[in-house]
Parts: structure tokens; C-alpha cells; sequence
């Protein structure tokens, strides 16, 4: 009997070690799918799979109800929360003293601006800094949570956002895992196109505005979001 829709019985699999065991284990191939993710790393795919365990149990303590998802939907992010922590606190993953103290930089300055009343772009903040608008996008992007990827796009009529984009499904599970093969993708491009879909989907630019920043027309900008968009849809599919 599968329990993945029984509310109830998930509840009590809080507080039940033998239901919680039921749960981890109908739920195994969940975790597994999530660990192929991050294969070729360093790191034994049986320790990630614990690791990963671990964020599924967390998931099924913590197990709201109210969001009205199946248990599987809802553990994903705890998953690729824990597994993600392990490695950032292993040392694969950093984020570099220069930019960390970038970041503190850019953020006093937007509550500075904030207190005048004032927005700032990312044109003043680099110009202010003395830095490439190309360096303040990283830092930004840096403290960025994955979910960012589902801002919408200020030019699409139909409120598109970037996942939407490169999903030809809509099953809720994977389109959560696909957000770190997405955040993968980003890091492997060349600093143009990395920089025009932080602007448009990380940043929420429109496309004339990106045309402005980077110094191109928007009909460029059109065309090569298209080709970027279809290179990073060809990657997520291989």
C-alpha cells in the first residue's frame, strides 16, 4: 500500500518510527533521482543518497498539509537542500571572499538608496563601486536563491518564467530537481549569455533594458535569448 496522498498517516510518520521507515523507503527512488544530479563531484553516490535520506526525513517531520502537494513534491526541496549543504560545507562549493565582501558593498548602497527613496540599477551601484556591471550581476546572482528562476519575464504576456521555458512538462517533481541542473547550465556559459538571462530572468529586465546595458539592440538581445534559451533546453534534455 502506498501512503504518498495519506495525510494522515504521513503525520503520524512524524512521530512513528515504523511508518517513518515506510515513508523513506516508498520514497527511495525520489532521493536517488535527486543524487544523480550531482554525480561526478567527489563524492560516493551511497553517501549522498544518506545525506539525501536525511532531508527526506526531515521533509516528512515537517510535512505541511496546508501546501496541498503530494509528500514527494514537497521533499524535494529538503533533499536538495540537505545534499547542497553538505557539499557547500565540504568546501566544492564557495562563494569567494571578494565577493562576499562585494555583496556587502552593494547591499549597503541599496539601503542607503532605500532610505532616500530612491531605486538604484546595477549600472550606479558599478559605477559608484568602480567595478564592471558584469561583477556586481555575479554578486548578486551569489546570494540568489534557487528559486529565483521562476521570477517572471517583464516582456512575456503570459507571465513566463525561465523554467517554464525549458520545461516540456509540468510534473512538480521534476521541474524542482531541473533547478539545479538549470543553476549548473548558468555556471558553464560564456559571460554574454550568462549575463543577458541573469538580467532577464534573475534581474527581471526587460529586453530593451538589457539592450541599453549591454550596449546592443533589442532585436540582438531577442535573438540570442532564443538561441541561449534553446542551448540550455538541449542541455537539460541530453
Amino acid at each position: 500500500m502506498q501512503y504518498e496522498n495519506d495525510v494522515n498517516f504521513i503525520l503520524e510518520a512524524g512521530k512513528d518510527k515504523e511508518k517513518l521507515g515506510i515513508l523513506v523507503e516508498q520514497n527511495s527512488g525520489l532521493v536517488w533521482s535527486i543524487v544523480k544530479r550531482f554525480l561526478g563531484r567527489g563524492y560516493e553516490a551511497e553517501d549522498l543518497f544518506q545525506i539525501g535520506s536525511i532531508g527526506l526525513i526531515k521533509a516528512i517531520k515537517n510535512f505541511n498539509p496546508e501546501y496541498e502537494v503530494k509528500l514527494s513534491t514537497y521533499a524535494v526541496t529538503y533533499i536538495l537542500g540537505e545534499i547542497k549543504r553538505f557539499i557547500r560545507d565540504d568546501g566544492i562549493i564557495k562563494v569567494s571572499r571578494s565577493i562576499k565582501d562585494l555583496c556587502v558593498k552593494i547591499k549597503d548602497i541599496e539601503n542607503r538608496k532605500m532610505k532616500e527613496g530612491e531605486n538604484v540599477t546595477v549600472e550606479e551601484i558599478a559605477k559608484e563601486l568602480k567595478v564592471d556591471k558584469e561583477e556586481i550581476i555575479l554578486a548578486l546572482d551569489s546570494t540568489k536563491q534557487v528559486e529565483s528562476i521562476f521570477v517572471e519575464s517583464n516582456d512575456d504576456k503570459n507571465n513566463t518564467t525561465l523554467l517554464d521555458k525549458l520545461s516540456n512538462n509540468k510534473d512538480e517533481v521534476e521541474e524542482v530537481i531541473n533547478e539545479i541542473s538549470i543553476k549548473d547550465i548558468l555556471n558553464k556559459m560564456n559571460k554574454r549569455d550568462k549575463e543577458i538571462i541573469l538580467l532577464r530572468y534573475f534581474r527581471g529586465k526587460t529586453q530593451s533594458e538589457v539592450a541599453k546595458i549591454m550596449n546592443i539592440s533589442q532585436v540582438q538581445v531577442s535573438r540570442l535569448e532564443k538561441k541561449i534559451l534553446n542551448n540550455m533546453k538541449l542541455e537539460l534534455s541530453s
